[in-house]
């Protein structure tokens, strides 16, 4: 999967002057908690900035909530979106993969990444859009088996799974591994009838299943 696939490209975008305010209640109107910040360059708009509804909340005293209907309406904005946007942003590329998007956003501590194309705003990419990815890898069984276990250190695992699967007749749902305590594991989804003896094969071929979840 790629940022593509899973970017929102109906991006909302204000410009520098915008007192706050305004942006308090467009965030609020499309509820949304970050707006990116344009201006007019050469080759057409330029992102400059990211408005996150923390900076609004840090830029309005305390006992003031910006988002709500009365402070967006009142006069008393302090400042714009120029004044208090993050001006040094992590982007990435829409072909790029969206694990790597991912670390990027764990690694920096950031809950979105504006997405460019040849250096023009393309789409953006957050935190719950991710969360959508890798909940799609994992679909719903209706039967079958969730199963973690351990693999040995440069062990073709999909050989094997592939193999165990056509032998019993099931449907590999998924596959994936990743690492447990510095330790590679494995996680299948497994459906079909034969799912229990799949089970038992893979308990007797040596590896250590580390936890089963039945369907």
């Amino acid at each position: 999967m790629i940022v593509s696939m899973w970017m929102v490209r109906d991006v909302v975008t204000v410009r520098p002057e915008m007192p706050l305010n305004e942006v308090a209640a467009l965030m609020a109107e499309k509820r949304i908690r970050r707006v990116l910040v344009t201006e007019p360059g050469q080759a057409g708009e330029r992102l400059v900035g990211l408005v996150s509804a923390k900076d609004i909340l840090h830029a309005f005293p305390s006992d003031v909530n910006p988002f709500a209907v009365i402070a967006a309406r009142s006069g008393a904005a302090p400042g714009n979106a120029g004044q208090v946007m993050a001006r040094d942003l992590q982007t990435t590329t829409p072909d790029a993969p969206i694990e790597q998007a991912a670390a990027v956003m764990a690694e920096k501590k950031v809950g979105a990444l504006p997405v460019l194309r040849d250096g023009k705003l393309a789409g953006i990419i957050t935190e719950s859009d991710i969360f959508r990815a890798f909940v799609s890898i994992f679909p719903t069984l209706q039967g079958g088996a969730r199963v973690t276990f351990d693999v040995s250190a440069g062990e073709n695992i999909f050989d094997y799974i592939c193999g165990e699967a056509a032998r019993r007749k099931l449907r590999v749902l998924s596959l994936t591994t990743s690492e447990q305590d510095g330790l590679p594991v494995c996680v299948v989804r497994v459906t079909g009838a034969a799912t229990e003896r799949f089970l038992e094969d893979l308990w007797s071929s040596g590896h250590r299943v580390l936890n089963v979840i039945r369907f």
